[in-house]
């Protein structure tokens, strides 16, 4: 009997299932196999979590920071695994490719002890792959950890000098082809770009409104942690995450979460100067219901109505229930903006915030940025055109359109807004600008661009279009 048969073997040592890891392993799944959005899949996790148990505050945040930190640097750290795995990542299985993402934020993206994190991602791996597959993860991390997050940079992203766009694509995680569009839109100069794309990859403050004639921002500022916005005067920051649904106001439908961004696009068009009546308006892409609740708020205030619309019925539904207990006159219809069931010359005021690529959110939905291709623009460009061209024609003369889209790439803002405005001379273009009091770099004018690096918001955008005859 040889020495080796001899030996006694190890007892096998089931895995220890780490509730924090293996609950961010299924949020990657779901935003993976189910095109999820990590903000929609995650809370539901989180809750169920702590029902069981499992959780606690420290657990929660670290789980958020585990998703949402491994979604935001996905670019970066696929270059690192690339150079670390023996073949194309296209080649590795998804999920095993997901631990291995886990893994590298949390050698390179936390203040996590290296021998803790692949010790902790390698476990996960047993639990969820297999002992099989936990080998090939152990190895591949050890080689991650050879090194911190700058010297694989100066490894796996080409000089700016060689390849400007590439290397910002690399070492702030954005495809390539979204760095040039926001390059583009910002107008050039490395600061701001790279300014802008650490500003996506920063996480969000939680911002809430208070809805005019149903909450205060006195109310929302005895929140813990609560403090003024800073630039609409019914906005309240949570600084340190907070957790809205434990707001009364916010459980009530008196407040809401919504990006300031989105508030002063709303406070805009309601404060536009006007020829004449201003008793109906109009949001023609009412879901999911934020804009349009400060809308019918403001709107009440007047004593003036508001008809919001939406195509999608769950949405509408979502839509009226954000209006459900305004102070004044309300109207949800589900209907196509393209197509209006309304009259020509309806409304004194119209809103259309259209469906757009949503790379102006990135901060929110980082998985969106992996998800969008060029393409998408020639889908979304005929709604667009076709959804400002029925506003224009739903307001009276005299009333003001507001064209709005939650995204800077020019393809989505000015250059829909020129074309159309081609078309339709009986139009002008208002002055934004002064329309948001107090805020600063808004550009040349007159229609606005609001970026999160220099507001702190998402990166809107608003044109004011005055029908003239």
């Amino acid at each position: 009997m040889s020495e080796q048969s001899r030996r006694p073997r190890k007892p096998y040592r089931r895995p220890k299932k780490d509730p924090v890891r293996v609950l961010a392993f299924d949020a990657l799944r779901a935003v993976d196999e189910r095109d999820a959005y990590a903000n929609l899949v995650l809370p539901p996790l989180l809750r169920k979590a702590r029902e069981k148990g499992d959780f606690d505050t420290r657990d929660a945040a670290l789980a958020t920071e585990l998703v949402y930190g491994t979604l935001r640097r996905q670019g970066t750290y696929d270059a690192v695994l690339a150079a670390c795995v023996d073949r194309p990542l296209r080649e590795v299985d998804p999920p095993v490719l997901d631990v291995l993402s886990l893994g590298a934020h949390q050698l390179l993206g936390t203040r996590i002890p290296s021998h803790a994190a692949v010790s902790a991602t390698v476990e996960l791996a047993r639990v969820v792959l297999g002992d099989g597959r936990a080998k090939f993860v152990n190895a591949v991390l050890r080689k991650v950890a050879q090194d911190d997050l700058d010297g694989w940079l100066e490894r796996v992203a080409p000089p700016y000098e060689e390849d400007a766009e590439d290397h910002l694509a690399v070492v702030h995680s954005h495809p390539r082809w979204v760095v040039s569009a926001l390059w583009d839109s910002l107008g050039g100069g490395r600061a701001g770009i790279e300014d802008l794309l650490e500003a996506d990859n920063e996480r969000p403050e939680v911002t809430l409104v208070a809805r005019p004639g149903r909450a205060t921002t006195e109310e929302l500022l005895r929140e813990e942690a609560a403090v003024p916005g800073r630039w609409s005067p019914y906005a309240v920051r949570l600084t340190e995450g907070g957790e809205p649904g434990a707001v009364d106001a916010v459980r009530e439908g008196r407040a809401g979460v919504q990006d300031e961004g989105s508030q002063l696009v709303a406070l805009a068009l309601a404060n536009a100067p006007l020829e004449g009546p201003d008793k109906r308006w109009l949001d023609g892409c009412a879901g999911p219901g934020g804009k349009a609740a400060l809308l019918a708020a403001l709107a009440a205030e007047r004593g003036a109505l508001l008809v919001a619309s939406e195509k999608q019925p769950h949405r509408a539904g979502l839509v009226a229930k954000a209006l459900d207990g305004n102070p004044g006159p309300h109207q949800v219809i589900t209907a196509d903006g393209t197509r209006p069931p309304w009259r020509a010359g309806s409304f004194d005021r119209v809103l259309v915030d259209v469906p757009c690529t949503g790379l102006g959110a990135l901060r929110r939905r980082p998985e969106a940025r992996w998800r969008r291709r060029p393409e998408d623009l020639d889908g979304f460009a005929p709604l667009q055109r076709a959804l400002l061209t029925t506003a224009l024609e739903s307001v009276r003369v005299g009333g003001v359109v507001g064209y709005a889209t939650c995204s800077p790439h020019l393809a989505e803002t000015r250059a829909v807004v020129d074309d159309v405005l081609k078309r339709h001379r009986d139009t002008e273009l208002v002055d934004a600008r002064p329309l948001l009091a107090g805020v600063p770099a808004l550009g040349d004018g007159p229609d606005v661009q609001l970026w999160p690096h220099l507001h702190g918001t998402d990166a809107m955008y608003l044109a004011i279009v005055r029908r003239t005859a």
